[in-house]
């Protein structure tokens, strides 16, 4: 058994951004734009890169902390909700106008978890 875990920001952001990037089925159409190769972690989350549609509408923004990521979807806020609650990720509003929810990527293990949010922003009532 594997005692230690994945829990550093980055890293767990560039396994969410290798996800999105070769993805052939559930993520088709979205892409990684603006990625910061030398983003460096803070407490309130520095911002690693973005996740858009192929026709270049950003749907959501990846953070990076010390030990997690965060997603910050940008559309779709109730299903990003209740995707990320399905897969039993840490998720909460963000009480700004659009309405944001953030998800919480705390380690390795839960990039996968959180690829049903990436579907429902794929997806999402605002998707083309």
């Amino acid at each position: 058994m594997v005692a230690d875990r994945l829990d550093d920001g980055v890293r767990i952001a560039q396994l969410l951004a290798s996800e999105v990037t070769g993805n052939e089925s559930g993520l088709r159409g979205l892409t990684v734009a603006d990625a910061d190769r030398d983003v460096e972690p803070t407490p309130d989350g520095a911002l690693a890169y973005r996740i858009a549609r192929e026709a270049g509408d950003p749907v959501a923004e990846v953070y990076v902390q010390p030990d997690r990521a965060r997603i910050e979807a940008l559309t779709a806020p109730d299903a990003v909700a209740d995707a990320a609650a399905a897969a039993g990720l840490r998720v909460r509003p963000k009480a700004v106008r659009p309405p944001r929810t953030l998800v919480f990527v705390e380690d390795g293990a839960a990039v996968k978890r959180s690829l049903a949010v990436l579907e429902a922003l794929r997806t999402g009532p605002d998707a083309e």
